[in-house]
């Protein structure tokens, strides 16, 4: 088994074994064990009683955190004529059509960290499906990254909005901020994502929705929150 840092032990000993945490004292608690030298990214993880295998109970979307993510977000976004001069007004750092195609197969260039296209480009990207996919990168309507208002996806964009989606595995990862943030703006973000995931419940889903909820830091232990408190 392989031995944990001095930071990580001492971050474990400000836990209860096997307690599960109200929410804010959870957040308060991952805002503690974050103890790394630098801002460390606090993330969410909620496993769900649905099975990711069948379409009708699927769950996705997205959600605009209120403080942000505290990342700097680099757009890319796929439009022509009007809708490329809105999304440069709004603030992308990328905008072409073909030639950014070209340039992510040729160079094999992925300096973005997120997609946005109009529903027009959609034929145009799809030859990137294979190496877009896997990075979880490729526009998607569910999404709000394919849409005819390019300009106001990117406003959302860098303003924190993040995509929720289960894996294969029926859990959501997400990150809701930073550890500098600190309690009362991380549990804005938490209560915005929980809302969204709880609200996106699928009807085909039987029985308990909420499987179990851990919050933690990038370095830190996982502290576990009691769903029966989540609504």
């Amino acid at each position: 088994m392989a031995k944990m840092g001095k930071k990580y032990s001492d971050s474990v000993k400000l836990l209860e074994k096997n307690k599960m945490y109200d929410p804010a004292e959870a957040l308060a608690l991952v805002c503690q064990t974050s103890k790394a030298k630098f801002d460390e990214t606090i993330e969410l993880h909620v496993r769900l009683g649905v099975d990711s295998r069948h379409a009708d109970q699927q769950v996705r979307g997205a959600v605009v955190l209120p403080n942000g993510t505290g990342k700097t977000v680099r757009t890319l976004v796929f439009a022509k004529g009007d809708k490329a001069d809105a999304a440069k007004a709004a603030g992308a750092d990328y905008v072409g059509a073909e030639d950014m195609v070209a340039k992510i197969q040729q160079e094999n260039w992925f300096e973005f960290d997120v997609v946005i296209a109009s529903p027009d480009m959609m034929g145009v990207i799809g030859r990137l499906g294979k190496v877009l996919g896997p990075k979880g990168l490729m526009p998607n309507p569910k999404a709000g990254t394919v849409t005819p208002d390019v300009a106001r996806a990117v406003t959302e964009a860098k303003a924190g909005k993040i995509e929720y989606r289960l894996d294969k595995t029926n859990i959501i990862h997400c990150p809701i901020g930073k550890a500098s943030f600190g309690a009362e703006k991380l549990q804005e973000n938490f209560e915005t994502l929980m809302g969204a995931i709880i609200k996106a419940r699928p009807a085909a889903a039987k029985g308990q929705y909420i499987k179990s909820c851990v919050l933690a830091s990038t370095m830190g232990p996982g502290i576990k929150i009691n769903q029966a408190k989540l609504g």
